[in-house]
């Protein structure tokens, strides 16, 4: 609706039509890029070393194609990091203030790797709304092992819980 807005916009002066159509057809023409891009990095998550990674990852609300690709990419070998590990790795981790027996936390630290905190950051948005299953995460959901459908299915509840409470 919004595309076909802007195209029925005219301006009076040839100026102004002339710098509206220029930015109108840099746009599209970003967008398009966009969608090239988007479409290569489809590809290559389908048939990599990390196929497998992103497939699972996909099991959890707010992690596509593109978003569990670049998680797989930026974090790498997983089997180096533990649950209570990772976080310290992309910077997902309380600072901390502490003298004799006085300890005080405060935000998190955004240390580590800000695409892949960025990334789980953007993800966890997802879990806000109601959670149920829609035919996005089924067809994710198939393309994963059944131990992954599982999990991924108790995380996503667990993790709607936390933006509930």
């Amino acid at each position: 609706m919004h595309d076909t807005w802007l195209r029925q916009q005219r301006f009076d002066e040839r100026g102004l039509q002339m710098a509206f159509e220029t930015a109108y057809e840099t746009a599209i023409g970003v967008v398009d890029r966009r969608d090239r891009l988007d479409a290569a990095i489809e590809e290559m998550a389908a048939d990599s070393e990390f196929t497998p990674l992103v497939r699972r990852l996909g099991c959890l609300r707010g992690i596509g194609t593109l978003t569990g690709f670049a998680l797989a990419v930026e974090i790498g070998d997983w089997h180096r990091f533990t649950g209570n590990t990772i976080g310290s790795f992309v910077g997902l981790v309380p600072c901390e203030h502490s003298s004799g027996q006085s300890r005080s936390q405060g935000s998190v630290t955004k240390t580590g790797n800000g695409h892949a905190r960025r990334l789980l950051v953007e993800a966890a948005w997802h879990h806000r709304p109601r959670y149920t299953v829609g035919k996005t995460m089924r067809d994710r959901w198939d393309l994963a092992p059944a131990a992954a459908r599982i999990r991924g299915d108790e995380g996503n509840r667990r993790l709607h819980q936390r933006w509930v409470k």
